[in-house]
C-alpha cells in the first residue's frame, strides 16, 4: 500500500486507510500475543488504542537508515515505511539534464573530498574558487557559494543560464529565488506532510536562527530522507564544517525548506 501523501493522526478521515493501518499494525507489532492491545478494525476512527499501537511500533523500530522513529503517535512517511516496506513510499531521482549535471559536479568535488586549507579557514584553492563565482570574497561561509559553483559551472558546460540567485548567503537566497528568479519553493511543513514534493535537484534550507543557515544539494529522495552533497560541512553534520560531503538528513529536520530551479 503506497503512502497516502499525509500525515495520518488522531482524526482521519479515511475510513479505508484507517482499516489498513489498524490491520498492518496488528500484524507487524504480531499483538495476537498481547490480546489486549489489538485493534479492533471494525472502529473505523484513528483512535486512542491506534495511537497507542503507532508509538508502541515507533519505539521499536528504526528508519531506513537506521536512526530511531520519533515517537508522537503519528504516522508520516518514515513509520509508514517501516510498516509497509521501502517500496510503499515515494523515491525520487531527477529528470533533469541539466539538475544532474549539476549534481554530477557536486557529487565529484564530495568524492575528492574538498577541504578547507587550512582547515576551519573557510579558505582554501576550491574553496576560494566556490565564493569567487558566487561573488564573494575568500574567508566567508560558503555552503550556498559551492551550490552556485555547481549551478554556474553546469550552466557553462551545457551552453545554457544559470538559473540560479547568485549568493553566498542561505536566507537571502530563500528570500531572493522566487522572486528575482522565478523557482519554487516548498515550505517545510509542506515536505512533511507529503515528502513526495521533494525531489532531487531541489536544494535544501535550513535557518538555525540569528541570519545562519545551512543548505545543499538533495541528490536523491527515498520516503522521509533525503540523501545530499553538500559544502562547508562534515559528518557530524555542521554548518561549518572543513569540505564537502555526501550525507543523509530526515525531510522533517529542514526546518525552512526546499529551492527548486526544476525546469527554469
Amino acid at each position: 500500500m503506497k503512502y497516502p501523501g499525509h500525515i495520518i493522526k488522531t482524526g482521519e478521515s479515511d475510513v479505508a486507510l484507517v482499516i489498513a493501518l489498524k490491520k498492518q499494525l496488528n500484524k507487524m507489532l504480531a499483538i495476537s500475543r498481547q490480546p489486549a492491545l489489538k485493534l479492533d478494525t471494525s472502529v473505523t476512527e484513528f483512535d486512542a488504542a491506534t495511537k497507542q499501537a503507532v508509538m508502541l511500533f515507533q519505539s521499536q523500530k528504526v528508519d531506513n537508515t537506521g536512526l530511531p522513529l520519533k515517537i508522537d503517535g503519528q504516522v508520516g512517511s518514515l513509520t509508514w515505511e517501516a510498516l509497509f516496506g521501502d517500496k510503499s513510499v515515494v523515491r525520487s531521482d531527477t529528470t533533469s539534464d541539466y539538475l544532474s549535471r549539476v549534481l554530477a559536479i557536486a557529487g565529484k568535488a564530495a568524492d575528492d573530498k574538498v577541504r578547507e586549507v587550512p582547515i576551519n579557514s573557510n579558505s582554501g584553492p576550491e574553496v576560494d574558487l566556490y565564493l569567487k563565482t558566487a561573488g564573494m570574497r575568500s574567508g566567508l561561509a560558503w555552503c550556498v557559494a559551492f551550490i552556485y559553483y555547481c549551478f554556474d559551472t553546469a550552466a557553462v558546460e551545457l551552453g545554457r543560464s544559470n538559473p540560479m540567485v547568485q549568493t553566498a548567503g542561505v536566507l537571502d537566497h530563500w528570500s531572493r529565488c522566487v522572486k528575482e528568479k522565478g523557482a519554487s519553493r516548498i515550505t517545510s511543513a509542506q515536505a512533511a506532510a507529503d515528502p513526495s514534493l521533494v525531489r532531487a535537484g531541489m536544494i535544501f534550507v535550513m535557518d538555525h536562527g540569528g541570519g545562519l543557515g545551512h543548505s545543499g544539494l538533495i541528490e536523491s529522495v527515498a520516503g522521509g530522507i533525503i540523501f545530499t552533497i553538500e559544502g562547508n560541512t562534515d559528518a557530524s553534520k555542521t554548518r561549518e564544517g572543513g569540505g564537502v560531503y555526501k550525507l543523509s538528513r530526515k525531510i522533517a529536520d529542514i526546518n525552512k525548506g526546499f529551492i527548486d530551479y526544476a525546469g527554469l
